[in-house]
């Protein structure tokens, strides 16, 4: 079911797999993982000098591989009243087709597109 849908649009009402929550859709995002929030120290930081300095190597933010082959959207839940915020909430169950992967996790911006948008942009 879900993984024809592929995008869901805003409003959209989902149920946990034990139907225990249900939440709704506010958009969808691309999970990013924090190199901040690294044990500290670990292999992504280098050791410089004799002193305790520590630096980062490389960004700090990237995609988060773990769910790269499931859509995340951001939502919130609803019937519960302690819980106002939104969240990111990553669908396990809805395995994304190859093509989908590559669109919902891409790394760069495709140089015909990235030109349509700033004709775009000029025009307004």
């Amino acid at each position: 079911m879900l993984a024809e849908q592929h995008i869901l649009p805003f409003g959209t009402l989902l149920s946990s797999p034990g139907s225990h929550f249900t939440y709704r859709v506010l958009g969808s995002c691309c999970r990013l993982f924090d190199r901040e929030e690294l044990p500290w120290p670990c292999c992504r930081i280098q050791w410089r000098s004799k002193e305790p300095s520590w630096r980062r190597i490389g960004k700090r933010f990237v995609p988060d591989l773990a769910t790269k082959r499931f859509p995340s959207y951001v939502v919130e839940i609803l019937d519960q009243e302690y819980s106002e915020a939104p969240f990111v909430l990553t669908l396990y169950w809805a395995r994304l087709p190859q093509d989908v992967q590559q669109w919902w996790y891409r790394r760069y911006v495709p140089a015909s597109a990235a030109r349509d948008s700033k004709a775009k942009n000029s025009k307004d």
